[in-house]
């Protein structure tokens, strides 16, 4: 007999709420989709506030079941995938203190270098807290965009707020808390604080009085699929649901994505290209590269861990060619012609229209080369400075290469990230490709291209997330054995072979100028953006 979920997918600039169906398959009855905002601070912060985030889980939570006959007392489960190591301080009623932080978020710099940047370093880490670090949490709180800094820039920032705070949650766990009145976080939100013992799965006292965190902060701990709370009635009548429906506790989007994607299997490799993207690997061990910024991530599956090397702008660059080189004031331009109606339904989107008339641009763009640091980056190095460009062009360039040249730049990323996890976890030969940019098969063929790894999809791949949501509630309430079984629900629907000459002749080339271009404008982008 069929069960029903309710899967919460909150990303960054938005949340799709889906109904799913789990019987022999999984299977999105019924969707839609709803944006926010993400203020973008002058001194380098970057929030989001709660509140815009509830307005958009009720609207889109009624909205898929007036598109659908199953009714909400049907439903057994509601769960998340969520935009992870965000910062939601909140008070004993569970009420922010202050606007959620990103994880985007980088004003933390001095509370970083006071914290754990000064003395005998390795790797940017004072070496007496960096050791420790590594072996209690298998991580090291070496990016100034870890929840720990935003933690200390409240504390010393805005004191009043501080101490009104009463727990640290992550955006789903703000939801969890909304709902059930619980506060509580899953293991793979734990890990993420820099705060976690994965030997002992428990908070670490130790690693709380090094960076002096006061441990009554931190609320309980639960799996991803164990249940947190029923649905309190005022909540429920406030979203149309079934009071006492069971809240589960879902996971971080990096995990859950790739549960999504069917890669539950120890070696599997999924890769993302949502708003931000990554690079992630399933393996049964601890690993942490504290050179290039890898580390595995608890996963959803209990005992494994995901090697998860991260890019904060991926899709996000393909918005912001539309918006600034394929739109202008007066209409849409690519090839000096005035995209009408008919384009729009031939190719569903703008998205669809620029990847489809791409492909009159030369594989490797006319030799520009696009870097896709629009947000500083992460993996596989750490700079919150860089920034994106344009290299190479030239009087022949085009926005047909200019275009091509962004989506080529975010594979070429790709494929970095790939190289840096391959020294300590070996990716899959074929890999799952998922997120939006996975709607488009040439982009698909070029990640394939690039990369000379197969590529698959699945059905729906920009909906993997909340499927993996799915997955938790599933095994939550035993429609589901284990992890295990994921594969088998979730089939490859497309292949993409890499065109392996293309690969030795262009991109091979490309790729080791593409790398180049940051360790030859590293100083630059630090006199230019360095924050005050």
């Amino acid at each position: 007999m069929a069960k029903y979920a309710i899967a919460y997918d909150v990303g960054t600039t938005g949340i799709k709420t889906c109904l799913i169906e789990i019987d022999n398959n999984i299977k999105i009855i019924s969707s839609a989709s709803q944006g926010y905002k993400l203020y973008v601070l002058d001194n380098g912060g970057v929030e989001q506030d709660p509140e815009e985030w509830w307005d958009a889980l009720k609207s889109t939570t009624k909205t898929v079941f007036a598109n659908t006959d199953i009714k909400p007392e049907q439903v057994e489960g509601i769960s998340f995938c969520s935009q992870a190591q965000g910062l939601v301080l909140v008070d004993k009623d569970g009420k922010p203190v202050h606007r959620a932080f990103s994880y985007m978020d980088q004003r933390s710099t001095e509370e970083m270098k006071e914290g754990i940047s000064y003395g005998i370093q390795i790797s940017g880490g004072n070496i007496f807290k960096l050791l420790p670090s590594l072996a209690i949490t298998g991580a090291a709180p070496v990016s100034v965009k870890d929840p720990l800094w935003k933690y200390q820039w409240v504390k010393k920032h805005e004191p009043e707020n501080f101490k009104r705070a009463y727990k640290w949650l992550d955006v789903k766990e703000y939801f969890i808390c909304r709902m059930t009145g619980e506060f509580v976080m899953t293991y793979d939100s734990a890990f993420g604080t820099e705060l976690y013992d994965y030997k002992k799965k428990c908070f670490s006292k130790k690693m709380c009085s090094m960076f002096d965190v006061d441990m009554n902060h931190l609320p309980r701990l639960i799996a991803s699929t164990e249940s947190a709370g029923g649905l309190k009635k005022e909540i429920a009548e406030e979203l149309g649901l079934k009071e006492g429906t069971k809240v589960f506790g879902g996971g971080m989007d990096a995990n859950l994505i790739g549960v999504g994607a069917g890669s539950t299997a120890l070696g599997d490799t999924h890769i993302y290209s949502g708003t931000s993207g990554w690079v992630g690997t399933i393996t049964d061990r601890s690993v942490v590269d504290v050179v290039s910024m890898i580390a595995a991530t608890v996963a959803a599956q209990p005992g494994e861990y995901n090697y998860f090397a991260e890019l904060e702008t991926s899709g996000k660059c393909l918005e912001w060619v539309k918006d600034h080189i394929a739109l202008d004031e007066v209409g849409v331009y690519c090839e000096k012609k005035h995209i009408t109606d008919e384009y729009e339904s031939k190719y569903v989107s703008l998205y669809a229209y620029m990847t489809e008339i791409v492909k009159k641009a030369a594989p490797g763009s006319g030799g520009v080369i696009f870097t896709p640091w629009l947000h500083g980056n992460r993996c596989p190095f750490e700079d919150s400075n860089a920034r994106g460009m344009f290299f190479n062009i030239s009087l022949e360039t085009g926005k047909t290469e200019l275009i091509r040249a962004v989506l080529e730049g975010v594979c070429y990323h790709d494929r970095w990230m790939l190289e840096a996890s391959a020294k300590k976890v070996k990716p899959s030969d074929t890999i799952r490709f998922v997120g939006g940019g996975a709607l488009s098969d040439f982009t698909c063929q070029t990640l394939a291209d690039i990369t000379g790894h197969v590529i698959e999809t699945v059905d729906s791949p920009q909906n993997v997330g909340a499927v993996g949501a799915a997955v938790c509630v599933g095994v939550g309430i035993g429609a589901i054995k284990d992890f295990d079984q994921v594969k088998s629900f979730i089939p490859a629907v497309k292949t993409f072979k890499p065109d392996l000459k293309l690969k030795a002749e262009v991109y091979d080339k490309g790729f080791e100028v593409f790398k180049e271009l940051y360790k030859s404008n590293k100083k630059n982008f630090a006199a230019l953006n360095k924050l005050k």
